[in-house]
């Protein structure tokens, strides 16, 4: 572990960044325990003529990731706003997203983690829609802030290896506070999950161990031990963890600021460590978007986990949204590429407001390839 200008960062200036995000986030509560754990649709407002010879009634469905729903949900909003079209989004989890959308329930999917090559044929595109984090939180009564993890203890915990709060290995860097003699409660997600995959990617990166038996994955098969808790939804993960003493979980960030939840400051690649913020999302994403695909390219393999960077947050994403590159409804097919222009366009102004990083110029870029190559009939629509 290395100290530099604060990029390591003790229980002091960790209890400040945490104090400071938190008055930020209080104006701006957005109730997600209650609206993501019933997964209720996000359906607003009415019909936009899109123009294509009259004024067509075209309604856009997607469903997926929670991971990215605060977001999703003010993008509705505002969208419908400016322009009346009615959209709806379902916080069902990126594996059910990606159900949806390959059995052509919904316009469009989201997931956190892209697809697997056994569905590269099935003629879907990867659209990154934003960028985020996953926060490692905690109940400690008595220890809102200030405490530090590194990649194995987080491995030892979710593995059910470390079991209590005062276990040596996490005693030894947080020297600054007195930790319990308590049972960890670990909490985790039970239905199938972009951020579990996100998440497990940290895991797999850092230890060899949990790569050879869990590997990456937005289904785990977790300890049977009764002290290991399952919720749906980064909102159920967050609901455990918020009322259940000495629990660890992992979830979005805005979840963890807009419930406020402890979070753990991590070890990054460089042996600092760093908080999650909008700041050190962007410093982990910011060595990847030149490298990535094009958006009907195979995605798999792409992450930002354990991003070098001293100040670089270890556990980082991005987040996608997947539509099909031929599609079968052209007023449909025209709306929703019209819809998500605006997404990667104007609707990355409300990113930084809800914990999310905008998307780099050179990723919007990308974005606009691929929706551009969009068919239906095998002719472009834009």
């Amino acid at each position: 572990m290395s100290e530099k200008n604060g990029n390591e960062i003790g229980a002091e200036s960790v209890r400040d960044r945490i104090s400071d995000a938190r008055k930020k986030s209080s104006s701006k509560r957005l109730v997600i325990a209650v609206i993501s754990i019933i997964a209720v649709a996000v359906i607003i407002g009415s019909v936009w003529g899109l123009g294509l010879g009259g004024s067509n009634e075209v309604t856009l469905s997607g469903a997926g990731a929670s991971f990215p729903f605060p977001l999703i949900s003010k993008w509705i909003q505002m969208y419908e706003n400016e322009t009346g079209v009615k959209v709806s989004y379902e916080s069902i989890g990126s594996s059910g997203g990606i159900n949806r959308i390959k059995d052509g329930l919904v316009d469009f999917g989201a997931s956190d983690a892209p697809l697997k090559p056994v569905d590269d044929d099935l003629g879907l595109v990867h659209i990154p829609e934003t960028i985020g984090a996953v926060a490692a939180v905690y109940n400690l009564v008595g220890i809102d802030t200030g405490l530090l993890l590194t990649g194995d203890i987080l491995t030892g915990i979710f593995m059910g290896n470390i079991t209590a709060w005062d276990d040596p290995r996490i005693t030894e860097i947080n020297s600054e506070l007195t930790l319990p003699s308590e049972e960890i409660v670990v909490a985790h997600r039970s239905d199938g999950s972009g951020t579990t995959f996100v998440f497990t990617s940290y895991l797999a990166e850092i230890n060899q161990t949990w790569s050879d038996i869990y590997g990456a994955s937005k289904t785990i098969t977790w300890p049977e031990e009764a002290n290991f808790r399952g919720g749906s939804g980064n909102a159920g993960v967050a609901a455990i963890v918020q009322t259940t003493p000495y629990s660890i979980g992992y979830i979005e960030l805005a979840y963890a600021l807009e419930n406020d939840i402890d979070f753990a400051a991590l070890e990054n690649q460089e042996g600092f460590f760093v908080l999650p913020s909008i700041e050190s999302t962007a410093e982990a994403a910011s060595n990847a978007a030149p490298s990535l695909p094009a958006g009907d390219a195979s995605w798999d393999g792409v992450e930002i986990v354990n991003a070098p960077g001293e100040g670089a947050y270890p556990i980082a994403t991005f987040t996608y949204i997947l539509i099909y590159k031929e599609q079968e409804d052209l007023d449909k097919g025209k709306a929703l590429i019209e819809f998500l222009m605006w997404i990667i366009h104007d609707g990355q102004d409300y990113s930084e407001s809800l914990y999310y990083v905008p998307l780099p110029e050179s990723v919007v870029a990308l974005n606009e390839v691929t929706l551009n190559g969009i068919t239906h009939n095998g002719e472009p629509m834009l």
